[in-house]
């Protein structure tokens, strides 16, 4: 009898802990901005889904590209139909390893996501700093990085250089709910 209450109390030590460790993303935020010589571009995006698994680090977010929003019906068209492509590519993905997050640290923490992303069809190796913040039983991770169009085979006609940037900042923030 004594042996099973250890048994039992062993498994629950390992298992509670871990049930808390998967997060869903429960809202999420994207946007880019392009500077450019003629006009700046922003263009925002909240349909993000993102899972993270704190125990093992892994992370994964898809974003839909159609789901940006620009100021300009005519320039939210041009980027789906001519520069992203989005009926042959409708998502943009990152899949990898969350790097110096702990759920016992500080309760803003610097962290790493390393893994791939792909836009445009093209997936390339990534590294993209970041942070985390523990808000109560949420998690909310923020990340700005830039992207250059060429590394995703995002085409920019040479009559539009002064409109479009080479590169844009991209801005990601999610808050995650336990699962």
């Amino acid at each position: 009898m004594e042996r099973r209450v250890i048994l039992v109390v062993l498994v629950l030590a390992t298992v509670l802990p871990a049930l808390g460790q998967k997060y869903k993303a429960e809202k999420g935020y994207a946007s880019f901005f392009s500077k450019a010589t003629v006009e700046d571009i922003k263009a925002e995006n909240t349909q993000i889904s993102s899972l993270f698994n704190a125990a093992s680090g892994d992370i994964a977010f898809s974003i839909p590209i159609k789901g940006f929003q620009f100021d300009k019906a005519l320039m939210q068209e041009h980027f789906n139909e001519k520069y992203m492509e989005t009926e042959k590519y409708p998502t943009a993905t990152f899949a990898g390893k969350l790097q110096g997050y702990s759920s016992g640290g500080a309760a803003t923490q610097s962290v790493t996501a390393k893994g791939k992303l792909n836009i445009h069809g093209v997936v390339r190796p990534v590294e993209i700093a970041g942070q985390v913040e523990k808000q109560g039983d949420k998690l909310l991770m923020k990340s700005s990085f830039v992207v250059k169009l060429a590394d995703y085979n995002v085409q920019i006609p040479k009559l539009l250089w002064q409109n479009i940037a080479e590169q844009v900042d991209v801005t990601i923030q999610v808050t995650y709910k336990p699962q």
